[in-house]
């Protein structure tokens, strides 16, 4: 393979100059895609000319999909939270009772 200079092949433009071969342009660049696509082909190790998979996103989990997710307390524990909280509360009313009289 012959070393090449990354300005070889570009359409370049000179001052004074409006005119510009577009389809020059695009035939260019498409040759250049074409060459870019073997190299990464032959670093890759196959020589075939279809284009790579694209990563897509990973599936979601199992504990993703479910709408409510898993109690980490046993029935018993939140019974006695609930017991606590209640008791906590009524402290509370009981404390603002007294301060209002």
């Amino acid at each position: 393979m012959q070393a090449r200079s990354p300005n070889d092949n570009l359409v370049t433009l000179v001052e004074g100059t409006t005119s510009v071969d577009t389809a020059r342009i695009v035939q260019e660049i498409d040759a250049e895609i074409a060459r870019l696509n073997s190299a990464r082909s032959i670093l890759k190790g196959s020589n075939l000319s279809r284009p790579a998979a694209q990563h897509t996103k990973s599936k979601p989990s199992k504990r993703g999909l479910s709408a409510k997710p898993a109690s980490r307390l046993s029935a018993a524990g939140r019974k006695r939270l609930s017991d606590l909280m209640k008791k906590r509360w009524a402290d509370r009313r009981k404390k603002a009772a007294a301060k209002t009289r």
